[in-house]
């Protein structure tokens, strides 16, 4: 038992110690020489979501509670040309979590992510490849509102939004996360590595198990690569059966 424990442990710490060198270096590539040390009782909090991803039924922010929080946004520029915020959709308690870069001119008229051509991609990958409802897992992006002529989102709109996307996957705890596309998994690894070569192989948010894959938009461009996602979404079905 012991044993278990400390292997658990070392797990842990070792997930903790990448993340933060993974982060060094991405924010490096960026041009930041410095970093603000947070106060303990910050990074007590931020710990937390490590602690408590596995605990369905602990204490936790729940997503309306985020979605008061984030308000009618104007904490960046993107708020300026927009028509709706795009806070995310599905189950608050889904094992798995879709994660895009942004919404698109469809979503930003809607409210909805994913609804436009390369969300109804997304859906037939649910619901006809993964033999799941829509309704049943969370769709959700890195920047809430649409950037202009769906360029990618700029370092300071994802450090404006990301707050409440970590809040979002706090709120769910989900068993699994697909990044999708390059500004996804990004952010979410804290890497400057492309997704061409991350996608097909595990990573760890904090300690839940990530699997980038190409974003549906692409695949509507280069649908020769639609095999490849296949795989990707193969694998993280089979880690799902593992955790159910």
């Amino acid at each position: 038992m012991h044993r278990t424990i400390d292997q658990d442990v070392r797990r842990e710490l070792l997930a903790i110690v990448t993340q933060v060198r993974t982060h060094l270096e991405y924010q490096k590539s960026l041009g930041v020489s410095s970093i603000e040390v947070l106060p303990p009782d910050v990074v007590s909090k931020q710990t937390t979501f490590a602690s408590e991803k596995k605990s369905k039924t602990r204490i936790s922010t729940d997503l309306s509670t985020v979605r008061d929080e984030l308000g009618n946004c104007t904490r960046c520029k993107l708020h300026i040309k927009r028509t709706n915020i795009v806070f995310g959709e599905g189950s608050p308690t889904a094992r798995l979590v879709f994660v895009g870069e942004g919404p698109g001119f469809e979503e930003d008229q809607q409210g909805r992510p994913f609804v436009g051509a390369a969300g109804q991609l997304l859906t037939d990958i649910i619901v006809k490849g993964m033999k799941l409802r829509r309704e049943d897992v969370y769709i959700c992006n890195i920047v809430k509102c649409r950037p202009p002529n769906n360029r990618n989102p700029e370092p300071d709109e994802i450090e404006a939004c990301e707050p409440f996307l970590i809040k979002q996957l706090q709120a769910i705890k989900p068993d699994c996360i697909i990044a999708l596309g390059n500004v996804a998994a990004r952010t979410l690894l804290k890497t400057s590595e492309g997704i061409t070569a991350l996608r097909g192989s595990w990573k760890q948010y904090y300690t839940i198990p990530l699997m980038p894959t190409f974003h549906p938009a692409y695949l509507l461009r280069n649908p020769k690569d639609k095999a490849l996602v296949w795989k990707d979404i193969q694998d993280v079905m089979a880690e799902m059966k593992k955790r159910s």
